[in-house]
This record gives C-alpha cells, structure tokens and sequence, in this order.
C-alpha cells in the first residue's frame, strides 16, 4: 500500500511552502477549510490542509472536521499529523515546547463527531483507547531526538470547545483530571481518522500558560500568544522537515 502523509496546519505556522498542486475535494459532509495543497518540503511531497482556513478565518468549533479528514482520506492519505497551538498545564509543559501527546480528554460539545450515524447494518464502536498511532507519534519522536529537540514525548491533551479561552477554574478542573496542556482541534479530529483507519498524531507547540497557571493567574495576553506562535515556526518547520524524511525511508 503507497504510504501518504498530510500536515493538518493549526495556529501555529510552519512557514512558506513551495507549492506543487491545490485540488478542490468535494465530500459527502461538505466543504473542506481549504483546498488540498500538495508542498515541497524537506525534498520531499506531502499534502498540507490548513484546518482553519489559508487565512486563518475559521474558529475551531466551527471546523468541518469530517470533510477535511474525509477529503484526506478519499484522496490517498494514510497518516496525518495534526499540529496545534496549545496552553500549558503542567509544569514541564511550559511556553515554546513542543509536546506529542499520547491520550486525549475531550471536553468539545456540539461538534460533529462521527461518520457512522445513518443507513447503518449496525451500530459502529470504534476502539479508541489509545487515541494516537504508535508509528507516527515514534516518527516525530525520532526525528525530535535526532534534532536534539528537548519535547515532552508524553502527555494528555484536553481539548476544548472553543473560540474562547478558558477560566482558570475550568483549567484547574483539567489539571485534577490528568491534563497536561489545552487547545481546541484534537476531536474530534483524532476520532474521525480513527474511524477511517488513518494513522494520525498531534504534534502541539505551547504559546501560553493556560488560565490561573503562574503568570496567567489573572489574564491571558493574546497579543503575546500570537508572537510566540511566530515564534515556534522554526521549531516546528525543523521537526516537521526532520519527521517528513524519517516517514519516507521508514
């Protein structure tokens, strides 16, 4: 089976990507955020889908999760790294790491979260107990390691609805329930590649202490999240780069 990687683009920027080719995808649950671009990067083809948008337009509750994943997978893809911008929880999370989650809480509500809902022979469970593939999360592992990255390697994120931000009580509930860092796109994107047997991981870079964590006790500054992730652009373009020529020769 040929192997396809995607990058599901977040908050965080990885850079100018020399582009090869945009295709329109049309799909049973709608319109994709964007077209599917296939990039050059590290010498080497991979389709890149910005989840919110090429202009950053789209709030994460109102992401088309199941078109922009069924648009992957229709198209050839087989393992999809999602990157996402993240505040930190616990204390070895903090600003400017990167982090690769191992669990999930989801806290969405609302969202589409499933392709098995009608004209069913029966009823789909999807075995989710493990929410990230082993062999992409070891990839970006891998290639951190060999950059002399110092990342968090494991992890759970708590995803949340979105477009605001979070109280510091409801932070503090996600601490006391084992979160280590927030954001708003993991589900139900990880769910739904699951669904389709894609091999999918999050890739998360920390802008910001999440609410009531040290300095961020009492206000959130938004216009230094976005700097910081400006900021975290090299980083990830390195291990993007790094994870996309472990992928080919693996």
């Amino acid at each position: 089976m040929t192997r396809r990687l995607a990058i599901l683009g977040g908050t965080t920027p990885i850079g100018e990507l020399e582009v090869i080719s945009k295709q329109e995808v049309d799909t049973p649950f709608g319109t994709c955020s964007s077209a599917l671009t296939t990039v050059q990067l590290a010498g080497h083809e991979v389709v890149y889908l910005p989840r919110h948008g090429h202009e950053h337009t789209i709030p994460p509750h109102m992401v088309n999760y199941r078109a922009n994943i069924w648009a992957l997978y229709s198209t050839g893809v087989t393992h999809i790294i999602g990157m996402a911008a993240v505040g930190g929880i616990s204390s070895n999370c903090p600003p400017e790491k990167i982090v690769i989650p191992d669990q999930i809480i989801d806290y969405t509500c609302g969202r589409k979260h499933t392709f098995f809902e009608q004209d069913l022979d029966q009823v789909i469970h999807t075995d989710f107990v493990e929410p990230y593939c082993h062999e992409l999360r070891d990839i970006l592992l891998r290639a951190a390691a060999g950059l002399d990255l110092e990342i968090v390697s494991s992890s759970t994120y708590g995803v949340t609805q979105g477009p605001r931000l979070e109280t510091a009580a409801e932070v503090m509930r996600m601490k006391n329930d084992g979160c280590d860092i927030v954001g708003m796109t993991a589900m139900p994107e990880a769910a739904l590649a699951r669904e389709l047997n894609l091999c999918y991981a999050t890739c998360a870079f920390c802008v910001n202490w999440a609410a009531g964590i040290r300095e961020n006790k009492y206000n959130i500054n938004i216009s230094k999240v976005h700097n910081t992730a400006r900021q975290g652009m090299v980083l990830t373009r390195q291990l993007m780069g790094a994870s996309v020529k472990r992928f080919v020769i693996q």
